[in-house]
């Protein structure tokens, strides 16, 4: 299986330079991969008591061997989690990779750029844990560059998140929060609510090479209570929220929920 070689495009990325300026006009990018596999595939089995799992299968696998990736992303997904089918993660990584091997140039703001994207970033969490059974040793090093590829020629706001987690790990990209700030706020203000508020926890309490900016951080803990509403990270947000707006000063807390209510549409429909 050839797979791709991330490190023709990533390992000399410069990290991105602009922080926190120019919030009021910021712009919001849906992702929409899983989305748009998810109505593909509601779509194949719709109205008029729809065509069995069988088929369904057979249908998309027709448009993956036809090299659609919107099927293969699908596919991948569906062996990934045992959904409709057999759990087989070889095959699932086998899709992925395909997805990244034939796309890694796919112009950014391209329709299936979100697929391509996530494809990146589900090829580096198998070199992240490795896969014996496809051959695929744990390999730290590829799996950072594949995110990398994903969050900078891509633009994708989960793989920046992850590459923002990355450097609050000694044991992944190293202790460097001023560059986790910077790619956490780039998928902040695509409406990333996970980004926002381990951005928000992060300038509200500072850290060695970031000040603290209990405002803006309360800000971004608002905008992301807002946004995790009815996801899996709403409970422990909230927490995150609840536990700064403790300690945060009458002003402070007055100006940051009005700073969210300003800008909070912004950042993913506040």
């Amino acid at each position: 299986m050839r797979i791709f070689d991330p490190r023709r495009f990533v390992l000399s990325i410069a990290v991105p330079s602009i922080l926190f300026l120019n919030l009021a006009t910021a712009p919001v990018f849906a992702q929409t991969a899983v989305e748009a596999a998810l109505g593909m595939a509601n779509l194949m089995d719709g109205a008029g008591g729809g065509i069995s799992n069988d088929e369904l299968v057979a249908a998309l696998q027709g448009a993956a061997e036809a090299g659609q990736p919107i099927a293969m992303w699908r596919l991948g997904v569906m062996y990934e989690n045992g959904e409709g089918v057999e759990k087989d993660r070889v095959k699932a990584f086998g899709y992925f990779s395909r997805i990244a091997n034939d796309n890694a140039n796919t112009p950014p703001k391209s329709l299936e750029a979100d697929i391509v994207a996530q494809s990146f970033v589900k090829v580096g969490e198998y070199y992240r844990d490795g896969l014996p059974d496809a051959g695929i040793k744990v390999d730290s090093r590829r799996s950072h560059a594949l995110l990398m590829h994903a969050a900078s020629y891509f633009g994708d706001a989960d793989a920046q998140y992850r590459v923002g987690r990355l450097y609050l790990d000694q044991n992944e990209l190293g202790i460097n929060a001023l560059q986790s700030a910077r790619w956490l706020s780039l998928a902040a203000r695509k409406g990333h609510a996970v980004a926002q508020a381990t951005l928000g926890d992060l300038l509200f309490n500072g850290a060695e090479d970031v000040d603290a900016q209990p405002v803006e951080g309360l800000m971004w803990l608002a905008v992301a209570d807002h946004n995790a509403r009815g996801t899996p990270e709403q409970a422990s947000i909230a927490d995150m929220l609840n536990d700064a707006m403790s300690v945060a000063t009458p002003e402070q807390r007055a100006e940051a929920m009005m700073a969210a209510d300003n800008l909070g549409p912004r950042f993913g429909g506040y």
